[in-house]
């Protein structure tokens, strides 16, 4: 369906009992809503009502000219205007890459809002600026920043680097690597949530009070352990630390079960 918030059109795709308790799900880069099919019939199962989101640059009618729009302040917003026009008062939360990103300044600054919060691949923005700083092994992984905010990024990628980028899910790249081809808008969208930070917008992620999982994937490529585990000092409440061994960045859906599994026991815990 399509909604209306803040003066942009966005996708999103509904499913699962109606009256169930409403999960909203932010995907990441170069992908959209469709990274989480593989755990929704779990969660629908499980009795939940599920609210997948096209985010900024992905919704063809949610994608401004302008950098500055990319911020990550505004797609926080953007989800609260989605709930908002959705008429949910609060929702469980799943984000994996940058939407993982905005589930954590979501929780920080609207904790009203999240009833809980399944973090997949990254971690706290404040344990990784902290990696960032006394480990180079982590700088060394975000080095991958100055090609996608550079100009020849939408070239690079389409030459084969999304499909490179997204091996780890076999034919299931396709889908994300077909759809910027067909609409290179939605390619430059993503890139310009990368070209659109600064250092400072993620200062805004304090400690998180609601409920939250950490599910980090050890084979990722973008973070290393410094933190994943430093992600503890920043939650101050149920807390859960789930490590996917020998799985990559990509764990929706290269781990779909795994991921159910432990959103569900995030959600409705035993």
């Amino acid at each position: 369906m399509e909604i209306k918030a803040r003066g942009l059109t966005f996708d999103v795709y509904e499913g699962g009992p109606a009256d169930g308790e409403p999960v909203l799900l932010l995907h990441g880069f170069p992908q959209d809503h469709r990274e989480f099919d593989l755990i929704l019939p779990k969660l629908h199962a499980a009795g939940l009502r599920t609210y997948a989101l096209d985010q900024r640059g992905y919704s063809r009618g949610a994608r401004p000219d302008e950098v500055g729009a990319y911020r990550i302040a505004e797609p926080v917003a953007d989800a609260i205007a989605v709930l908002d026009a959705l008429g949910i008062e609060s929702a469980h939360v799943i984000g994996h890459d940058w939407g993982a990103q905005v589930g954590w300044l979501l929780a920080a600054q609207h904790p009203g809002r999240v009833r809980s919060l399944t973090s997949i691949s990254v971690p706290h923005p404040k344990a990784l600026r902290l990696a960032m700083r006394v480990r180079p092994t982590q700088r060394a992984r975000f080095a991958y920043f100055a090609l996608f905010r550079s100009k020849v990024a939408e070239r690079v990628l389409l030459a084969g680097g999304l499909r490179a980028m997204l091996r780890p899910i076999g034919d299931r790249a396709a889908l994300y690597v077909d759809a910027m081809r067909a609409d290179r808008g939605r390619l430059t969208g993503g890139l310009n949530w990368y070209r659109a930070l600064q250092g400072r917008d993620l200062g805004g992620a304090g400690v998180i009070t609601v409920p939250t999982t950490y599910i980090w994937p050890d084979r990722d490529g973008v973070v290393a352990r410094t933190a994943a585990l430093r992600t503890r000092d920043w939650v101050e409440a149920d807390y859960q630390f789930v490590v996917l061994r020998g799985v990559s960045h990509w764990a929706p859906e290269q781990a779909p079960e795994s991921v159910a599994t432990v959103a569900l026991d995030r959600i409705r815990p035993s």
